[in-house]
């Protein structure tokens, strides 16, 4: 078994630096807010309405990757814990097949189908 968790821990520390990298070229390709493109046939209004959007669709974007980010380092330091494997509700080892297919698994299978049928059992806020 150490060895399939050192096999997973090398692909969490890869994706860790892929994901941190991501992060980095999508901060670098932003464009100063000085900075305009060629002018919009429908003028200033429409220029900037598509700049809020791209920027939104980007926030998104680096917030998605965070997340991840953030369970992947999450992971790694489980390892370094000594509680790598274990879920963190029940305190059960995870299945080596749902590690294998999700190495950030926080959640045995029993405790994750639990929380999924307890969120659908909710009544959507507002």
């Amino acid at each position: 078994m150490t060895t399939g968790f050192n096999i997973l821990r090398s692909h969490l520390e890869s994706e860790q630096k892929r994901l941190t990298e991501e992060l980095e070229q999508l901060k670098a390709s932003v464009h100063p807010s000085g900075e305009r493109r060629e002018g919009s046939p429908f003028g200033k209004k429409e220029e900037e309405a598509t700049e809020t959007s791209e920027l939104e669709k980007r926030l998104a974007l680096e917030n998605r990757i965070r997340d991840q980010l953030a369970e992947v380092e999450h992971a790694l330091h489980k390892f370094e814990e000594g509680t790598y494997g274990l879920c963190e509700h029940c305190g059960q080892p995870i299945d080596p097949a749902r590690l294998e297919a999700l190495p950030q698994a926080k959640l045995c299978m029993n405790c994750k189908a639990q929380q999924a049928k307890n969120a659908k059992g909710k009544l959507p806020s507002g």
